[in-house]
Formats: structure tokens, sequence, C-alpha cells
């Protein structure tokens, strides 16, 4: 790798580490956001670098849709031991027990959206007043509107249009009582500059991003996993190919690739010329034009 990227990526790094330290300076009770995947992952790396030697300050929540690949579990519960971190889980299972929420009707019902709920309630419950999350502008249109700092008003939800300057890393993180705001400290990386940082920085990574065989049913040109929560369609049938992930969550609607890369650097060339967004491989990305946006303005992440 070339000095200048080495360069370009230290300087993410010590952006994203004074973000957090902005949070820890500015927040009473911020949380950070962990979902399993890659982003995830390199926050807490970067928050172990932000107060290192101390512990990381804040927990990471959890919001558990049920619907995971068990890869993500098992390698969520060995970081958490390894680096001593607090996790806090909320499910999305007992926000349908309560009444909260409904199960989605038809074919392969996904709880992707249904996370929004189980969030929002997870924020109130522990009083939040910044939840830290590894939203990148490159992923979608949606993400490219939010600051570092995102503010939400005491409903959770996002205006996209009443956002607040951040001049000369500048961040205001004035609340009023049950607001809070959604801080974004990867938002200057791309796709590439996490791998990059992945590899440069040797940090460990759950096997569903490398290259492996896998049953897999071609559902409207997405790639999805045989796993518990699907069910074929009438004329559907598994088949088995190698692929890999490009992006983690819900096992109903989290598309793969195929893909023979199966170390950091073959990850890496891929994504170097690759022609669509991680995003792309995602059915609940593709169900409107809008439909990031509309779950983002209701309290997404």
């Amino acid at each position: 790798m070339s000095s200048y990227n080495l360069s370009h990526l230290k300087q993410l790094e010590h952006e994203a580490i004074f973000v957090m330290r902005e949070v820890a300076a500015q927040f009473e009770r911020p949380v950070l956001l962990f979902s399993g995947g890659k982003d995830s992952i390199v926050m807490v790396r970067l928050a172990q670098q932000a107060f290192f030697p101390a512990a990381i300050p804040f927990p990471l929540l959890h919001i558990d849709t049920g619907h995971n690949f068990d890869e993500t579990i098992e390698f969520r519960d060995w970081l958490v031991k390894k680096t001593g971190a607090r996790l806090l889980v909320r499910t999305v299972q007992d926000s349908i027990d309560k009444g909260r929420c409904a199960e989605e009707k038809g074919i392969n019902p996904s709880r992707n959206g249904l996370q929004t709920v189980t969030l929002l309630d997870a924020l109130e419950e522990l009083r939040v007043d910044a939840a830290i999350g590894g939203g990148r502008r490159d992923e979608e249109k949606a993400r490219a509107k939010e600051r570092f700092f995102s503010h939400r008003d005491e409903f959770g939800q996002w205006d996209p249009k009443n956002q607040r300057p951040e001049l000369w890393n500048l961040f205001n993180g004035r609340i009023h009582q049950g607001e809070n705001f959604r801080i974004f400290p990867l938002s200057n990386w791309t796709e590439m500059d996490v791998w990059q940082y992945i590899t440069t920085e040797k940090i460990e990574i759950p096997p569903l991003y490398f290259s492996h065989p896998r049953e897999v049913v071609n559902r409207r040109g997405i790639l999805l996993a045989k796993s518990p929560f699907n069910t074929l369609l009438p004329g559907e049938q598994y088949e088995t190919r190698r692929i890999r992930f490009r992006t983690v969550g819900d096992a109903t609607c989290t598309g793969a690739i195929e893909s023979n890369a199966s170390t950091l650097d073959e990850i890496v060339q891929e994504v170097a010329a690759a022609r669509k967004t991680e995003r792309g491989t995602r059915a609940d990305d593709q169900r409107s034009e809008t439909a990031m946006e509309d779950r983002k303005k209701a309290g997404y992440f």
C-alpha cells in the first residue's frame, strides 16, 4: 500500500477519533450501535484507539432482529469478550411480543424495518443522548445527507432539511429533553477505505465476508442464503455457489455476491473493480426508490 493511502487512512482515523472524543465530552449517555458488520467492527477499533489505555467509555448496543447469521452472533460475542466492552442487546422479538410492532405478512417477512421500533424504545429506556453509528455517505443517497452529528427530535425522527452546520470541525451537541443525536464518525470513509483500514490494522472480521460455498437462491437478481428465515417461492430451488457478503444484516434481505476473494487483499481488489454499491445487494433497499430515506425519517439507523 502506498504512503499516500496510509496518510489518507490516518487522516480518516484521526477525524473519526476526534468525533468519538467529542461525543464523550459533550454527551452523558452515549452508546455505540453494533451490528457485527465490518463498519461497526471498525468503530470498535477506533473507540479503542480513541480512549486507550482506558476502556471504551460507552456500551455497545445491538438491536437484534432474531434473523441474524450464526457467524455474526458468534463473532459479536467473541469480540465483546476480547475487548472487554459492555454489550447491551435489545430484540425485535421482544417488541413483537409486547405488541409494539407486528411481523410482516407474506413470504419471507423481513424484520429489518421493525428494528426502528426496538431501537427507539431502547434509546428511550436507556436515556441515550447520542447513538454512534457506522453509516457512510457512499453507501446510499439518503445517508449522503447526514452530518457527523445528526439531530433527531423527541420522536426519534430525522429531518434532512433541519440539520446543524458543521464548520471548522465544530459540533453543536445541544439538545432539548427527549431529543438525541446519531453520530457518524465514518462519514467521510468509503467502502474501500474501510477494507484498506481493516487490512492495514489486521482487524479480524466474520468469515461471512470471505469467499465460501453456501446454498443460495437467486431471487430477482439477489442471492439469498439458505436459512431458517427464508422460504422458497414456487419454482425456486437452492444451489451451491461460491459467495461472500459485502454487507451483513437480516438474513431475509441481505444478498450475497459470487466471489473467489478469500483474503483481505483479494477483497480490496474486488471492491476496486466493483460497479455496484454494497447496498445494491440489499433487498430491503429495493422496495422503493426512497426506502432508506423513509426508514431514516422514522428513526432508523
